[in-house]
């Protein structure tokens, strides 16, 4: 936990630790604990309002203490990060706003972004990606879902703003609003893992399973609530990401480029303005270092310090027209990579070969080809200038090898976590207590291979105390996919939830006795690898069996593994919030995995069915739990 928030300078933490998060059921943590949420979706509960509200006690409890001390607060919500959740409300706001479709409403956005002075002069609009299809071209169902999908996302990111206005609006109230600098800015643009045509569920996309638009539709009217866990197609990501070209995981400016505001009323000259000097995101500590007047220190704890790698912005804020102190920046993404230089830009697009939507990817990167933009005038990269400009390309090739080997980029390759991270890997796990949640580095894998689960209940003493015998005994997973070993009824119980479309699920034939028993969950894999059978037995005795038609293959997502209860959604639907085991009963949990990770460490062919994998295909599993 040294690299958690309180270990890397920060006094209090409240928030989720993943890439992303449930907006209803996150995975919380208090400091340095996990913490369960602290209310129900039927009670009105929701990730962006919780943390505003927490934020805002911070600083109340900050001023109450001391009403000088200087404050830094660092505010990040789940929003607006898949899976895209917000209150009803803010959802049928918008409701038939976009039916115009990604195309009309495009060229809307790039129209006002012309007039309002938004865009350098001459800009012009990318062109469409061959991929994306016509919003004509789509059938009626198709056009109903995706616009329904673009409505929950701007009602997610309308409900962030009003967040974001409560906590701006506490910052007043203190009388604080004038010599406080904000900073809102995006990590990357918009995201296209929504596939073609959306999803109910984003592990579809993580996992290899097509987009099924029959169930999409069955579940429209889920969309942005508790029991969906859904991403919009990737025409809106295009959209989104006006005027620019690709999206997120890429190193054009559709990838790269993101918003920055900047304010602070009376440190700022000009206020208002729309500026245009190059600013990357590792310049803003040493802007803030600079406008509050403190120098970084070159030793803590006598550790030496490594220099400071971005440079401070701070003479834009008190002159508009400040000459470009940032001059050169490489990129490198899942392979693709980029150099900013003096107002050209090199770009060689090569990501992972399940990434590419345009069917070229290769592992020699010297074979991949260069493009060449002077984006100090071709902001949205339009004119390729490679042919025409072989030695200015050749300049920046030469500085992006540089800066890689200086940054320590190097080696590069476009299949990240192909090699997996074996570090934390064992074939048998012992657990006492509740435990967790976990992360999929540090949890059983159960996935792919045949595996074994006993647990040691106490039941005697807890018929003698009346305590419950009810619970989880061990759990991975959320409502979107994962599995879970429970006692409910006297009955023991194991589900496996294959991306909230089907569930399988045993049930033992006969009661728990009032004896302390272990019991056991045991899965036999088919021989083709893609299911198997869970057999149920306690006191050595089988007790039930039930076919699991179908596994996931990479990844339950970003909720946890956990002993003795739920960190998130119910896995099953007969479990309710946290189903705590009563620790003095469940004494011992134990884990045997058996054979490999047959998907993993094989790497078959993808199949019609999508649910192999090929050589690429571990970095899905990191981009879904980041």
């Amino acid at each position: 936990r040294d690299k958690w928030p309180l270990g890397r300078g920060f006094e209090r933490f409240y928030g989720f630790l993943g890439g992303e998060t449930d907006q209803y059921f996150p995975e919380l943590v208090r400091d340095n604990s996990p913490v369960p949420v602290p209310r129900t979706p039927e009670a009105g509960y929701h990730l962006t309002e919780d943390i505003t509200d927490e934020a805002i006690g911070y600083l109340a409890d900050l001023r109450g203490s001391n009403q000088e001390r200087p404050f830094f607060m660092w505010f990040a919500p789940g929003a607006c990060h898949a899976p895209h959740q917000a209150p009803q409300s803010y959802i049928d706001a918008y409701r038939g706003h976009f039916d115009q479709g990604w195309d009309a409403w495009r060229e809307q956005v790039f129209a006002r972004q012309v007039a309002s002075g938004l865009l350098p002069d001459g800009t012009q609009l990318s062109e469409r990606p061959s991929w994306v299809p016509e919003w004509s071209t789509l059938s009626d169902d198709e056009r109903r879902l995706a616009g329904r999908m673009m409505e929950v996302y701007a009602g997610f990111l309308t409900h962030t703003d009003a967040q974001v206005g409560r906590l701006l609006d506490y910052v007043d109230q203190l009388d604080e609003a004038d010599n406080t600098i904000v900073i809102v800015m995006s990590d990357n643009g918009a995201s296209a893992e929504g596939g073609r045509g959306g999803s109910f569920n984003e592990l579809y996309f993580f996992n290899f399973i097509p987009e099924n638009l029959a169930e999409n539709l069955a579940r429209i009217d889920e969309l942005g609530g508790p029991h969906a866990n859904n991403h919009y197609p990737w025409g809106w990501a295009w959209a989104g990401n006006t005027p620019l070209k690709r999206f997120k995981r890429d190193t054009h400016e559709g990838g790269v480029a993101d918003p920055l505001i900047v304010s602070w009323p009376t440190g700022i000259a000009a206020p208002g303005r729309t500026q245009r000097q190059y600013v990357h995101a590792i310049d803003l500590m040493p802007t803030l270092l600079e406008v509050i007047g403190i120098d970084a220190p070159g030793t803590i704890a006598g550790v030496p310090q490594t220099p400071i790698e971005g440079t401070s912005f701070a003479a834009t804020l008190a002159d508009p027209a400040a000459a470009d102190l940032h001059t050169t920046q490489y990129y490198e993404m899942l392979g693709s990579r980029a150099l900013y230089h003096d107002g050209w830009k090199a770009v060689a697009f090569n990501p992972p070969q399940l990434a590419n939507y345009e069917g070229t990817s290769s592992s020699d990167v010297e074979a991949v080809a260069w493009e060449l933009y002077h984006v100090a005038e071709d902001f949205s990269e339009c004119t390729d200038l490679a042919a025409t400009h072989p030695d200015k390309l050749a300049e920046l090739q030469e500085i992006w090898w540089r800066e890689a080997e200086r940054f320590s980029v190097l080696p590069l390759n476009n299949s990240p976590g192909m090699y997996g991270d074996g570090r934390y890997k064992r074939d048998a796990y012992r657990y006492s207590g509740h435990v967790g949640p976990l992360t999929e580095s540090l949890a059983p894998n159960l996935k792919n291979r045949e595996w074994t689960i006993e647990a040691d209940l106490a039941l005697a003493s807890a018929a003698e105390r009346g305590a419950s015998t009810n619970g989880v005994i061990a759990a991975h997973g959320s409502h979107a996919g994962g599995w879970v070993f429970f006692v409910h009824e006297r009955r023991l119980h194991f589900t496996y939830n294959f991306v909230d479309t089907e569930r399988f699920a045993v049930t033992s034939e006969v009661e728990l006795p009032t004896s302390d028993v272990t019991v056991r969950a045991n899965f036999v894999r088919t021989p083709d690898g893609r299911g198997g059978t869970v057999e149920l037995s306690f006191g050595g005795v089988p007790v039930g069996e039930a076919s699991v038609r179908v596994t996931t293959p990479m990844t339950y997502g970003t909720p946890g593994f956990t002993v003795g209860f739920l960190s998130s959604s119910p896995i099953d639907k007969r479990l309710h919030g946290r189903s705590e085991f009563d620790p003095t009963v469940l004494r011992e949990v134990r884990f045997e995995l058996r054979g490999t990770d047959f998907i993993r460490d094989t790497m078959a062919p993808a199949d019609d069915d999508g649910y192999r994998a090929t050589d690429s295909a571990r970095w899905r599993v990191d981009l879904a739990t980041q």
